[in-house]
């Protein structure tokens, strides 16, 4: 699957959800994303987002001054990107239960153990992303425990 455009969908909630708990300059928010297993993740689409999200007004910014090299522009989530990020949490959840619920009766265990082997093997590469398991608490039609 072409994860580009999924990537697009929830650039913005994944960039604020990296700084939430930590600042950050452009290229340690691109590392961070692809620590996170967000591989796929351009370094000009994290540069215009964060440019974006601080003209909308959900992030600051300051300098530091660097003895290496530029001095470094780091981004900072402020009261309205919290908000935003608390929004964009609620409707991605809800989404996430919605597809789980959809694709459940058709994915597979992932972690299957290969033919001829005793032990289960941990997937090889990691998730695009992880939704909750239930953040809600609401079941969707057809949706099981």
């Amino acid at each position: 699957m072409d994860t580009t455009q999924l990537l697009k969908g929830v650039l913005d909630l994944a960039v604020l959800a990296v700084v939430r708990d930590e600042d950050g300059y452009g290229y340690d928010i691109v590392r961070r994303l692809r620590d996170a297993g967000i591989g796929d993740v351009g370094d000009a689409s994290v540069y215009g987002t964060l440019r974006r999200l601080y003209s909308g007004g959900a992030l600051s910014s300051y300098v530091v001054p660097s003895d290496g090299g530029p001095h470094r522009k780091y981004y900072a989530i402020n009261t309205q990107g919290k908000q935003m990020l608390d929004e964009q949490i609620a409707t991605w959840s809800q989404f996430a239960v919605a597809m789980s619920g959809l694709l459940a009766p058709h994915v597979p265990p992932a972690t299957a153990a290969p033919p001829g082997s005793t032990a289960a093997v941990a997937p090889t590469s990691p998730a695009l992303f992880r939704p909750p398991a239930n953040p809600t608490g609401i079941l969707t039609e057809g949706a099981q425990r």
